[in-house]
């Protein structure tokens, strides 16, 4: 574990010396989110919906400030695929899968928390109705954060089986694509799942993708209520377990037949 944890705290620092992209992101997506919640206020003008504004703002701030945690991505082992580098990192003693979940890990977290607090500083700094509202209780807030803890796991493990995907592919971009496609639509970045029709509900909230940002979102909001928080955080272990799973087997099998590219 120690061989893991150095892994993940280097990955950690290397994020944190990217300062103006993450500024730059932050703007960009400080930007996005007004832009998101005057449409949504127009939306409701024109056909009002069961669900408080309130949460919709809340709902697009929190998804904006966690963007980074659904669509960053391991370029340096693309490359590695690609270049016939990752022979370096196959002697190394350690579990590769293991070796770059670690990588990924620290890079969405840090990626996220570096634009997540001063992004939700300044939501709970604008008017009602434009910014974000404080949470249904502490307990919920907590159970959010748990909540989005587990999600940072299950974003690493889809992201694992898109680098093993590579390894067969060698071309990760067809894939990369796809993932980003089903992330922006079943997690809620093109529009909130809770504005889906209730009929959807029942099958949108089982996937995975909305155990990523959804599910926590949804605790702070109150949607879910904490009698539910139970049953929803098992529902993420569990979808974690699954693709943690997934990803391990085909890392194993196309590490056996793996080709090296290059010289």
């Amino acid at each position: 574990m120690k061989a893991y944890y150095a892994v993940f705290r280097l990955r950690r620092r290397m994020e944190t010396q990217y300062r103006a992209a993450a500024v730059g992101g932050i703007v960009c997506q400080i930007f996005f989110g007004l832009v998101l919640i005057a449409l949504y206020r127009a939306l409701y003008e024109g056909r009002p919906q069961s669900m408080p504004f309130s949460s919709i703002s809340t709902y697009v701030w929190l998804q904006q400030a966690f963007f980074r945690m659904l669509l960053a991505s391991d370029a340096e082992l693309m490359d590695k695929v690609r270049t016939g580098g990752i022979a370096y990192d196959l002697c190394r003693p350690v579990s590769l899968y293991g070796f770059y979940y670690a990588r990924i890990l620290a890079q969405k977290l840090m990626g996220s928390l570096l634009r997540a607090a001063p992004m939700l500083l300044f939501s709970a700094l604008l008017p009602a109705g434009w910014g974000i509202a404080p949470p249904s209780s502490p307990a919920a807030l907590l159970c959010s954060a748990g909540a989005w803890l587990i999600g940072l796991c299950c974003v690493s493990a889809l992201e694992n089986i898109t680098m093993a995907c590579t390894m067969r592919t060698l071309d990760p971009r067809g894939m990369q694509a796809m993932m980003n496609l089903l992330m922006m639509i079943l997690a809620g970045n093109v529009l909130p799942l809770t504005l889906f029709p209730d009929s959807w509900q029942p099958v949108i909230t089982a996937l995975p993708y909305a155990q990523l940002l959804d599910a926590p979102i949804r605790l702070y909001t109150g949607e879910y209520a904490l009698s539910r928080a139970g049953w929803i955080v098992l529902r993420q272990a569990g979808w974690t377990a699954v693709l943690t799973a997934l990803g391990y087997v085909l890392w194993k099998r196309h590490q056996k037949r793996l080709v090296l590219q290059g010289g």
